[in-house]
Parts: C-alpha cells; structure tokens; sequence
C-alpha cells in the first residue's frame, strides 16, 4: 500500500551552544555552508522531495529564521530598484510566499528534546505519515528525504530512519540499529540502542537526522517519559513503537557532513568549496602554505 507524506517537521529550537558567540544573535540554522544558511539546504531537500507543508518547531528567540523562511516583498523591490534583479529573484525563489505555500511556525518554548519539538508540531501535520529533517545533519548530493519518501512507500508504513555506517568506535555518539535483515538499501531492524559503547553496539549502522514517522509517533510521544538529560527523547518513541510498527533503516546515497559541530562544518564547507572554481585559488594556496609548514 502507498504511503504519502505531505509533511516535513523541522525543530529548529535549540540554542546551537556548540557555536556560540556566533549564535549568539544568529541561529545556528542561519550559519551559512559557503554562501547557503544550512535551513536552506533542509528546505530544498524537502521541496525536492514533494512535500506539501512545511512546520518549523522554532523558539521565540529565533525570529530571524521565519524572516529568512518567508518572502521579503520590501527587500526585492529595494534590491530591483538597485538593479539587483538577479539577486531578488533567487530570494524570491528561494522563500516560502504567504499566500501560495503552506508554511507554519510553532514554538518551543522550553528545551525539552528532540521527541518534544516533534510533538509540538502535531497540531499542524497533515493525515498520514510525517518526515523530520534535522539542519545540522546537511546531506548533499543525492537528495537523502527523496529517497525515503520512495523507498517508505513501498513498505508497510512503520516508522523509518536515515543510517549510515558509522566506524565501531564512533558508535558511542549516535542512536544504532539492531538490524535482522538488509535489503538493498532497506535494512530491518530490530530495535535502536541509543548511544551505546562500541562493545554493547548491535551494529555499525548509526541513525542520523531524518526521518519518516508513522503518526502513531505522536501517541507515543505523548506518554513518553523523559530519558536521557531529562529529555523527551525522540529514538526512545521510536525503539518503543518498533515491535508493533516495524522500524527499518535506509542506507541513504548522499554525504553527510555532522554541522551541529565545528568540525563537521569546515568539512562541507572545504567539500562544497572545491567544486566551486571562485575559491579554486584560495584552496590551492592554502594547500601550498600547508605543505610548505609542514616541510619546514
């Protein structure tokens, strides 16, 4: 049986501390990869994907990225009155119009987890399966949320997660698969062990931030206790609804680049600068003073 899902949730909450004092006024989600906020290669990705409406799980603090999301009428008639009309009609594309898109902010007022963002934007999802998309989690190439909305609609409408093999030592940073079958790309699984010690892993197969949820999700979010730092967790629902539902993990084609962290964002944005032939010189002189330090 098809399984639609005409709904993308995007928490966008969180304070992004690891970054600070450069989220300080900024979010986290604005902090460009290059030249592009990393909430907007989330958004394209679920565009790409046929996704109807699109829920934003915010915080009062973080007003910038609504006024990022939405259509700037005022901005496009300065920058054409400048001459700029190239530039005002890639903002344009880019943004979400008022009128024809179907867009909602809800908030997050207190930092309650990951499967509590999840939960506030129930009021908001449309019938049928949800998708969740995690900015800091920037998957380029093959367009990742794409390719779950296909494989999920083949399957029995469970609960569905991206994963990625991950190095066994790596194991102990993200939620890990149980897996009883693989399929292809489609791996059956189990259960999920969050975080656990490369020793106790079931797997190699390491969950990251996307997602395809069954509704049920919201129920057992509802009742859910708090687990780990006091959190409503989102892989606990999950690993809880598996054994009724069915949960599988898909082995997504793109690249994944970690950007909740400093690392993972110099990553993309060194990967996504050598395709692009303006920074050609600067990254060749950079490699040029690298090797001659390290030869010094």
């Amino acid at each position: 049986m098809s399984q639609t899902v005409r709904t993308a949730i995007f928490p966008v909450a969180g304070l992004g501390t690891r970054f600070l004092p450069a989220t300080k006024a900024t979010p986290k989600e604005l902090l460009p990869v290059l030249d592009t906020p990393l909430i907007q290669y989330a958004i394209d990705e679920a565009r790409d994907a046929g996704i109807e409406r699109m829920v934003f799980v915010s915080h009062p603090s973080k007003a910038a990225i609504e006024r990022h999301v939405m259509d700037d009428a005022a901005l496009r008639s300065e920058l054409k009155a400048r001459g700029k009309t190239d530039m005002a009609a890639a903002l344009e594309e880019n943004a979400f119009c008022h009128e024809s898109d179907d867009v909602r902010f809800v908030m997050q007022t207190e930092p309650l987890g990951l499967g509590h963002a999840v939960l506030c934007a129930r009021d908001h999802a449309l019938p049928g399966a949800v998708a969740v998309i995690l900015p800091d989690d920037l998957i380029i190439g093959q367009n990742c949320m794409a390719e779950m909305v296909e494989a999920y609609a083949q399957g029995s409408g469970g609960h569905m997660v991206a994963s990625m093999r991950v190095p066994l030592e790596e194991t102990r940073k993200y939620g890990v698969l149980s897996v009883a079958k693989e399929e292809g790309r489609t791996l059956h699984a189990k259960g999920m062990v969050e975080k656990p010690a490369p020793q106790n892993a079931p797997s190699r197969h390491a969950v990251v931030g996307r997602y395809v949820l069954n509704a049920q999700v919201f129920e057992s979010l509802q009742t859910q206790e708090p687990g780990a730092g006091g959190e409503i967790q989102l892989t606990d629902a999950i690993a809880k609804d598996a054994h009724e539902l069915g949960l599988t993990g898909f082995a997504f084609s793109g690249q994944r680049f970690d950007c909740g962290s400093k690392a993972g964002m110099l990553r993309a944005t060194l990967h996504l600068a050598a395709q692009d032939p303006d920074c050609a010189a600067v990254l060749d002189e950079f490699s040029n003073d690298f090797r001659l330090r390290a030869a010094a």
